[in-house]
Parts: C-alpha cells; sequence; structure tokens
C-alpha cells in the first residue's frame, strides 16, 4: 500500500506539472501565431500603403515626351501638341501630330516618316501592329483608315463614315483588332464602329443612349478599346464619363463626375486599362489641378497627376519601377 500510494502521489504531481507546461507551451503558440498575424497583417497594410507612382508617356499641348514617377521630365520630343503615341518594345518613341506621324529610336534619330496627304487636313491615329505595319487615321475630304510599311508605302485603305464633314470632329484614336477589323469613334455620330479592312460596318456601339443621358449628355466617344474579356471601353468626352460596353452595346460600367470626389472627368480623351483591373483617364480639358487619374472598378480613384503637364493622350509606362511597357525608365 505504501508503494501503491506512493507511486499515485508522483501520478498526480506528474498531471499536474504536465498540464502546467501544456497550457504554457499553448499560450505561448497562441502568442506567436498572433504576433505572426499581426506582423504580416501589417506588413500588407504598410505594402497597401505605398503610394502609385507611375511614370508615362504623354502627347499634349505643352509636352510630347516622357514624365517620370516623380514628375521629371525624361524626354521631350521638342515638339509639343501630339495626337497620338507610344513607347514601343524596342524603346523607339512613335508619335501622330495633326500633320505628321514620327518614329525616334533612342538616340532620338528620325526612323519613320509619314506626311498628312495633300487632300486630307488633318491626321488623328498612330497604332504600330504586329507585322510592323503602322495604322494611321487621315481626317478630311477623304477620311479614311491607312496601313504603311516601313518605307511608307501604303498598304490598306479603308474608307470611313463619320457622318460629318468637320475633319477635326470626324473621328479619333483608332485602332486595328486582333480579328483583323478596326475599331473606330466617331465623335458627332455618337457612334464608336467596328470597320472590315474592306469598309463594311459590321458592329455599332451607341453612345446615345438614354441610361447615359441620350445626346443632351454630347456622350462624343474618344477614346474605344476592346478588352481582353470582349468588352469595349470608352471615354465620353463632352459627356465627361468612362463607360464600358458588352459585345452587345450595353452598358456594364460605368464612371464619371458623380461618382469621385473632386470631378475630375474635363474632356476625357485617352484611356487605359491597366494589367490589374484599374482605368487611366486622360482630363484634357483640366488646366490646373488633376490631368490624368486612375480609378478602381470600385469607381474610386486610387492615383492621380496634378503636375504641369496637359495629357491629351498618353501610355502608361511603369508603376513603382515595375515595367508595363517599353524599356524600363531611369
Amino acid at each position: 500500500m505504501k508503494n501503491t500510494t506512493t507511486r499515485s502521489k508522483h501520478g498526480i504531481r506528474f498531471r499536474y506539472y504536465f498540464g502546467v507546461a501544456l497550457a504554457i507551451f499553448l499560450m505561448l503558440s497562441s502568442f506567436s501565431c498572433t504576433n505572426s498575424k499581426t506582423g504580416s497583417d501589417s506588413s500588407a497594410t504598410e505594402k497597401a500603403e505605398i503610394p502609385i507612382q507611375h511614370s508615362f508617356f504623354v502627347a499634349g499641348p505643352v509636352l510630347t515626351g516622357i514624365v517620370g514617377e516623380a514628375g521629371e521630365v525624361l524626354w521631350d520630343a521638342g515638339k509639343p501638341g501630339a495626337r497620338d503615341g507610344y513607347v514601343l518594345d524596342n524603346g523607339h518613341i512613335l508619335i501622330c501630330w495633326s500633320d505628321e506621324v514620327k518614329e525616334y529610336d533612342q538616340d532620338k534619330n528620325v526612323v519613320f516618316t509619314f506626311k498628312k496627304s495633300p487632300e486630307n487636313k488633318e491626321l488623328g491615329t498612330v497604332q504600330r501592329l504586329e507585322n510592323g505595319n503602322t495604322l494611321i487615321t487621315e481626317l478630311g475630304a477623304q477620311a479614311r483608315l491607312l496601313e504603311v510599311n516601313s518605307e511608307g508605302e501604303l498598304l490598306v485603305n479603308v474608307p470611313l463614315q463619320p457622318e460629318t464633314d468637320n475633319a477635326h470632329m470626324q473621328t479619333r484614336m483608332a485602332r486595328k483588332l486582333a480579328n483583323g477589323n478596326y475599331l473606330v469613334p466617331h465623335l458627332l455620330a455618337f457612334a464608336v464602329k467596328e470597320y472590315t479592312p474592306k469598309g463594311e460596318v459590321v458592329n455599332t456601339f451607341r453612345t446615345d443612349l438614354p441610361e447615359i443621358g441620350g445626346r443632351e449628355a454630347e456622350n462624343w466617344p474618344f477614346t474605344a478599346i476592346r478588352l481582353k474579356n470582349g468588352n469595349t471601353l470608352v471615354n465620353l468626352t463632352h459627356g465627361n464619363k468612362t463607360v464600358e460596353m458588352d459585345p452587345t452595346g450595353k452598358v456594364v460600367w460605368q464612371v464619371s463626375n458623380e461618382d469621385i470626389e473632386g470631378a475630375p472627368f474635363k474632356d476625357p480623351c485617352g484611356a487605359q486599362r491597366l494589367p490589374n483591373g484599374n482605368t487611366v483617364i486622360a482630363s484634357y480639358g483640366a488646366q490646373e489641378g488633376i490631368k490624368l487619374f486612375e480609378v478602381n472598378p470600385q469607381k474610386e480613384m486610387v492615383w492621380s497627376y496634378d503636375g504641369d503637364y496637359r495629357v491629351h493622350h498618353f501610355q502608361i509606362l511603369s508603376t513603382n519601377g515595375e515595367k508595363l511597357a517599353g524599356p524600363l525608365l531611369k
């Protein structure tokens, strides 16, 4: 009995101390996990709080060039007033003014030039195509889309149907689609039309729909972009809004001054949908204040540019040092 009692007491003591040790271990583990989660959340919060900084190409009345993430001018074409343009993957810069298109290499040598045809009044679009050709729009008596090769030879000539003789208002940012057709905004026609290479209109996206204010809202389409999801993003200038339409022309998303504090929409011209799903919009009519801004799908403004240079068209090149287009800028 004596030995049995002693073993029983020892067992009780063992279970007691084991329980205490286990409780301490669990408490420390919980504390460690809590600290780990808190640290992770803190890190995520700090990361989320890092301000967005973009570098971008700008075509505008004050500067045609490249603005760095800190707002500094990294490159200047020396000729303001560009309509359209891009920094290409090889680092060349392709620019459209009203009278000519030029492509510059990294040493600022002109490696490609196209002059407006005498029968028309101005140029409005430039896009370098995957096959190396260049898409250009001419506005005037013979409004048309052109594709030219590297020697400037005319390969494709697509007559347009702008529904107005006002050359300046006939069309703006036309773009070639993956299916070989062309997406063309016609301002005074209140329509974005999809043309075949033969000049046939196979689809029309109306911008005078009642649900976005009708013609009274002056929803002139300026930039039209076919998105990866098959929808079409359209900037509406005097209507001061951006809409996304499905393939049937139904508006599935829109954002305007009614959604954003500060009313940053002032004659929105250029637009770009970023890989993260946000949309960047140029307020060409802004003489001061916000001239370029980024909104997320929830219609929250997450970045803006209020520097010295007005923005007609643009191309976001980098975000916080990460390349989006063209060479990584230094």
